[in-house]
């Protein structure tokens, strides 16, 4: 059995296409276009690559955008200060802050003091909680990309054990709840797990999330099982890979996401998406 591959850039085109008309049927109505604020703190090489990405694609689509980036030695009060005069800025519909943060800056704190209505990351406690209460407002995007391609595949999850490797605020736990949502029988699995292995060979749909290159061989997938990889590695000699084999387990597998080209693209779409969604549904009428 060979697998069939899940291509994150053919479904993101798709819905950047749709995107871009309602962008210009706003246009036409004279309604201003949605916009997004990306806030990058340091100079992580990958954070940047990371928001470049995002700011060229809501250049494709024809978003109002603004970027800045501070040195990672800010004070925290300076972010927070932004984000409220952002809060109040009827131009934009959506704000991120770009992770990891520095040390001096509190996770919880900044991500707490982005209104609800424009987190389009989706990591606000009103919107995780939310999720979490079977209500989703503005949904953490590399879940909400992942089940966007299961959708767009027709992949009935339904009773499906999915497994969960990882347990990130950013991706495992939310995604966890978007499988309990999306009617799946599901394990998470971290780094206490114990008979790891044993969970992932009962696995009917696997997702990983753990940030190690290679980590997740075919031999331990279920013949048959699903697999999302999550994962993006750089390797000494300059290739990107996930955290699964990748060729060991298409073997296994029934769809495989290919790392790069599958989940990433969709994660930055899913921002688009829901930055439309934040001007359409909260914004619209103020």
């Amino acid at each position: 059995m060979a697998a069939i591959i899940i291509n994150g850039n053919k479904i993101a085109k798709k819905i950047e296409i749709k995107i871009l008309k309602k962008v210009e049927k706003r246009k036409k109505d004279k309604k201003r276009v949605p916009g997004l604020a990306v806030i990058l703190i340091g100079n992580n090489p990958a954070s940047e690559i990371y928001v470049k990405r995002k700011i060229l694609a809501c250049k494709n689509v024809g978003f109002f955008s603004q970027y800045w980036n501070f040195p990672c030695d800010i004070n925290e009060k300076k972010i927070l200060d932004l984000i409220e005069k952002l809060n109040n800025d009827i131009n934009i519909d959506g704000i991120l802050v770009q992770l990891p943060l520095p040390e001096q800056i509190n996770y919880y704190k900044i991500f707490s003091s982005i209104r609800p209505e424009k987190d389009v990351d989706g990591f606000h406690p009103y919107n995780t909680g939310s999720l979490c209460q079977r209500n989703p407002h503005l949904r953490a995007c590399t879940p909400k990309g992942i089940m966007t391609m299961l959708n767009y595949k027709k992949i009935e999850t339904h009773g499906l054990h999915a497994v969960m490797v990882g347990a990130s605020n950013i991706v495992g736990r939310p995604m966890s709840m978007e499988l309990l949502l999306a009617g799946c029988t599901t394990t998470v699995t971290h780094r206490f797990t114990k008979k790891l292995k044993f969970h992932i060979k009962n696995a009917d749909m696997l997702i990983v999330a753990i940030g190690r290159p290679n980590f997740l061989h075919g031999d331990w997938i279920k013949e048959g099982a699903i697999v999302i990889d999550v994962g993006i590695n750089k390797l000494k000699n300059g290739s990107i890979v996930g955290d699964v084999d990748f060729y060991s387990a298409y073997l296994k597998a029934s769809y495989i996401t290919p790392v790069p080209g599958g989940v990433g693209p969709m994660t930055v779409i899913t921002l688009l998406q829901n930055t439309m969604e934040a001007c359409e549904k909260y914004h619209d009428n103020q």
